[in-house]
């Protein structure tokens, strides 16, 4: 797959919607850019933090409406 973008004077490239659908970059973000054998490889980074997501349960949640009697207002 080719296709023509511009790069700014600043370095900033325009991704086309082709390139990114293909890539797997479906979100803005971070992206990881790497050169092998003269060819250029863009991958989308995951968070550290939302890799964690789901990890930790709740042992027991607190229902919204009583969320005030679990405020420790001695402070």
């Amino acid at each position: 797959m080719e296709t023509i973008t511009t790069i700014t004077p600043k370095f900033q490239v325009h991704i086309p919607v082709s390139i990114r659908k293909k890539a797997g970059l479906t979100k803005h973000g971070r992206a990881l850019i790497k050169v092998e054998q003269s060819k250029i490889i863009i991958e989308p980074l995951k968070s550290k933090l939302m890799s964690l997501a789901g990890k930790y349960k709740v042992a027991k949640p607190i229902p919204a409406e009583k969320i005030r009697e679990y405020i420790d207002y001695s402070r």
